[in-house]
């Protein structure tokens, strides 16, 4: 795993990261806000906690467990996402305790835009496309089944609902160009209203089309949506596949992200 940048600048970047978008509610849904938590009930029922510090000890105990109490009446699964940097040091044990179980843990990267590249370079025989209709979204899933080996039947669904949501968001493919064009990548980004954030999610990319600059190219082409929309920065939860290369093009690698997910036993 490449190391965390604890420079003057990337600390400032995690700072306002936590300022801006830790601190407010979601895109959908309803939220509440529980002391230093903040409790978001998707629009499918599954919960989501956000945790900036504020307690410890005997108290912070009884704050996870009445959110485990909350979500057991509930009847539904619930996921508290931890940051490196969370205090106290021993969050992650408290929600092991109290029935929590990470899953994969995320890198993350936050970029200036001023330090990221412009220019979209793509391999010949490729173009990125704007894309909204649910047949290029079906073939944007296509794509994604044929990388990853399993179902991904959520994601139409799921880009539509967020091209039609509250924060502005725009899904791009990378395909080939001629008569019966194919798509070989997609990525979307996700523009945090109020904030100077945008999101990067997805980039993949299918084996034989890879290390041809194609994921570099869809980060430059919405690093330019953000710019002349004004937002400042870009942030990625990078898996292990791309932080790498996403840190090689200017993002800065601040902190380490591990969703802990309690689920009723029956």
């Amino acid at each position: 795993m490449i190391p965390l940048d604890s420079s003057p600048e990337a600390l400032a970047l995690r700072a306002t990261y936590d300022q801006q978008i830790r601190s407010r509610a979601g895109a959908a849904g309803t939220t509440d806000r529980i002391g230093a938590l903040i409790r978001t009930i998707g629009l499918e029922g599954d919960g989501f906690l956000q945790y900036q510090g504020g307690a410890d000890g005997a108290e912070l105990d009884q704050q996870i467990a009445d959110q485990v109490a909350y979500f057991a009446e509930l009847g539904v699964k619930v996921e508290w996402k931890y940051y490196s940097h969370d205090l106290p040091a021993d969050l992650p044990d408290r929600l092991t305790k109290a029935g929590f179980v990470p899953d994969e843990e995320e890198c993350l990267l936050i970029g200036a835009l001023a330090d990221l590249p412009t220019e979209v370079e793509l391999p010949e025989g490729i173009q990125l496309r704007e894309i909204t209709s649910r047949e290029d979204l079906e073939r944007m899933q296509a794509m994604e089944e044929d990388v990853w080996g399993f179902s991904h039947a959520w994601l139409p669904d799921a880009l539509s609902a967020a091209i039609a949501g509250d924060e502005p968001t725009v899904v791009v493919v990378a395909e080939t160009t001629g008569d019966e064009p194919k798509v070989v990548s997609g990525s979307w980004i996700r523009f945090h209203t109020g904030t100077d954030f945008a999101s990067l999610w997805g980039g993949s990319t299918l084996p034989e089309w890879r290390g041809r600059g194609i994921y570099r190219a869809q980060v430059a082409y919405r690093r330019n949506l953000a710019a002349q929309r004004g937002y400042q920065y870009v942030q990625v939860d990078a898996s292990p596949d791309s932080r790498g290369i996403l840190a090689r093009l200017g993002l800065r690698p601040v902190s380490v992200t591990v969703p802990y997910i309690w689920k009723p036993t029956s």
